[in-house]
């Protein structure tokens, strides 16, 4: 019947606890991989090859231009790859020296999160900063803490790979900071703690039956929390859907009292 309902077991051992603080950003494009592309020399636009939203690798022939000096044609290449994000370039138009095309390489994005005044003095850079990006939880190091201008607050800057393109910039994020560890000799998963005749504490498995035992407890991360007292390291513990055990010990003691 365990088995069938999901009920889990785990065993208590110890863990190293990270004590976090929870900060707001965005995602912003990397500045080294966005690219204004102009032509070296004034003249006739002849022939156009991409437009907004194409896929181009570096090198690629953006654009032919006849220069208005020489007469010549010359080439106008992708200086990196990546996407066209705008084009102001048309057959026939005179380039003059306006911006012809933007490129941006979104295989990189920086998370920006506001780090404010109250939260200066623990964040630093190298802590490490998770974001959760969906199916999976990401934690790399953050790389800078720069000022925002005109803004109550600092930027700690964060890097993150996205060559799968499933970010995108200016989309906001919400971090967890990592701002001091440690470890303990004992502790279980918060997710197993369940309440019960006002007491905290978790299921124990005692051959085919589940023992509610009271404990106390001690400092706790997201995760985790201490146990200072009521377990031993090796007992086993239920850490999943254990509030059906308890459903159970409540329908049982409401049908008894009738």
């Amino acid at each position: 019947m365990a088995a069938q309902v999901g009920i889990k077991i785990t065993n208590a051992e110890s863990q190293v606890l990270r004590q976090s603080i929870v900060v707001y950003g965005s995602l912003a494009t990397d500045p080294g991989q966005v690219s204004h592309v102009r032509a070296r020399y004034s003249g006739l636009i002849s022939s156009v090859r991409y437009t907004v939203g194409d896929t181009i690798k570096q090198g690629d022939l953006l654009a032919e231009v006849e220069s208005n000096e020489s007469l010549k044609t010359y080439s106008i290449r992708s200086p990196i790859s990546g996407i066209v994000i705008q084009r102001h370039a048309n057959t026939g138009e005179v380039t003059q020296d306006q911006v012809l095309f933007s490129i941006a390489n979104f295989d990189t994005l920086w998370a920006e999160f506001r780090i404010y005044s109250s939260q200066q003095s623990v964040v630093k850079a190298g802590q490490t900063a998770y974001v959760d990006m969906g199916e999976q939880v990401v934690g790399n190091p953050i790389q800078h803490i720069i000022p925002a201008l005109d803004k109550p607050y600092q930027l700690a800057r964060v890097k993150f790979d996205n060559r799968s393109k499933e970010l995108s910039p200016g989309l906001l994020v919400e971090g967890d900071i990592i701002v001091g560890e440690f470890r303990v000799d004992l502790a279980i998963e918060k997710a197993a703690i369940q309440n019960l005749g006002g007491q905290s504490g978790v299921f124990v498995k005692n051959d085919s039956e589940y023992i509610f035992t009271s404990l106390r407890l001690g400092r706790a991360d997201n995760r985790y929390v201490e146990v200072l007292s009521g377990l031993n390291p090796g007992q086993s513990y239920v850490n999943e859907t254990s509030y059906l055990i308890k459903a159970d010990i409540e329908k049982s003691e409401a049908e008894h009292e009738h």
